[in-house]
């Protein structure tokens, strides 16, 4: 399993290329589940799972909790302990070879004296893959699933983060049928149902981080926080991780975030705010507990998108939920940032209001397609999940 890191995607090898068998099939898919119990606690890690299995039982489980504590593997192999040898692995990761905060798992799964390991994926991370080669070289039988889509979908954010050095951002729309996402007065809460919202705050726990504009929290004064999230955008889960909150950004490139605002309530704050913002507002803001970096501005005079990406990335935090509002959508769409678009449709019109993006005009022929992966009914509301066509 592999830290975050940049690099192209690892060549296709064919290791022991064969078809999986149904208990290999069952097996593997049991340690994508595994690995879903960490859903939200392992930025900039990956999301693994491993099972140790002998005779058709299993004598030892595990996943990556967290960052900087044992993989997978290791959880598994010391649950098997010595009954590990002579058994097969399943990783739904690649077994890192390389060390870094933790020593190398494919090391680790011959000095137990696995007989046989089957990886789902390999670790599209070069720093860290190579374990397959390393466990071949020293006699284990290896097996390849290619199984690359599944783990790719599961681990979007680590993905992102090693092909495109920043973090994956997805862009959080709630909408009515004539795109509005506030009214005349800039009222916005709720425009979409419960279901709705609770599938939302499962896309907060699973990114690192939930970001708004300083004007959503002039305007709403949002928590930011993860409230009985709902997991079925994640079909390898089974039981529900534990709660943990989000870094909450705002971008302010005046520093007018009130220190007294909600999301000082809980969780770490991080103010985004533009070179020579008022010294007093940023100093009032580090007082009440937030991180405020100072970042370059851009043409309009607002932060600087990439440089606001590198400043969250360079803080281990690989995935991004853009929330609101408008001004800050359009100026991700406009700049080409956003990877996937999760949009909530509400069968409601409010005529006179805030649109869903502001400042973006591709115009007919420059208007970005969507590919819609995904389209559901929640309540009465459409979700609709989509990534930006290749250009």
């Amino acid at each position: 399993m592999g830290e975050g890191g940049e690099g192209r995607s690892p060549p296709a090898l064919s290791l022991n290329a064969v078809s999986l068998n149904e208990e290999d099939r069952r097996y593997l898919a049991e340690a994508l589940t595994l690995a879903e119990r960490a859903r939200g606690h392992t930025h900039p890690n990956p999301l693994v799972g491993a099972l140790i299995v002998k005779e058709g039982r299993v004598l030892g489980e595990g996943f990556h909790p967290r960052a900087g504590e044992p993989h997978a593997e290791v959880f598994a192999l010391r649950q098997a302990g010595e009954a590990a040898r002579g058994a097969t692995a399943y990783v739904s990761l690649e077994p890192c070879d390389h060390t870094g905060r933790t020593p190398p798992c494919s090391l680790a799964l011959i000095q137990a004296g696995v007989r046989r390991v089957v990886v789902a994926a390999r670790d599209p991370n070069p720093k860290a893959r190579g374990g397959l080669e390393r466990l071949r070289a020293a006699g284990v039988e290896v097996v390849h699933a290619g199984w690359e889509d599944e783990v790719k979908a599961q681990n979007l954010a680590f993905f992102t983060a090693v092909e495109k050095g920043r973090p994956f951002v997805r862009l959080k729309v709630a909408a009515t049928l004539d795109g509005r996402v506030a009214d005349h007065e800039g009222k916005s809460q709720w425009i979409t149902g419960p279901e709705a919202r609770a599938v939302g705050h499962a896309f907060r726990q699973s990114c690192a981080a939930v970001a708004v504009g300083v004007g959503t929290v002039l305007a709403d004064n949002p928590r930011l926080n993860v409230r009985a999230p709902d997991w079925r955008p994640f079909p390898w889960m089974r039981v529900p991780p534990p709660k943990i909150e989000p870094w909450k950004v705002v971008f302010d490139t005046e520093a007018r975030t009130p220190p007294g605002a909600r999301i000082f309530a809980g969780g770490r704050v991080l103010i985004l705010a533009g070179e020579g913002a008022p010294k007093d507002r940023v100093e009032a803001l580090r007082a009440a507990g937030a991180e405020v970096v100072l970042l370059p501005r851009d043409a309009a005079g607002r932060v600087e998108l990439r440089a606001a990406l590198a400043a969250i990335f360079a803080r281990g935090l690989n995935g991004l939920l853009v929330e609101g509002g408008p001004r800050l959508a359009g100026a991700f769409l406009a700049a080409g940032l956003v990877d996937r678009v999760s949009y909530f449709l509400a069968p409601r019109l409010l005529g006179e209001g805030r649109g869903a993006f502001s400042g973006f005009t591709p115009g007919l022929e420059g208007a970005p397609r969507l590919l819609v992966r995904r389209r559901e009914a929640l309540g009465e509301d459409l979700w609709m999940e989509a990534e930006l066509e290749a250009s």
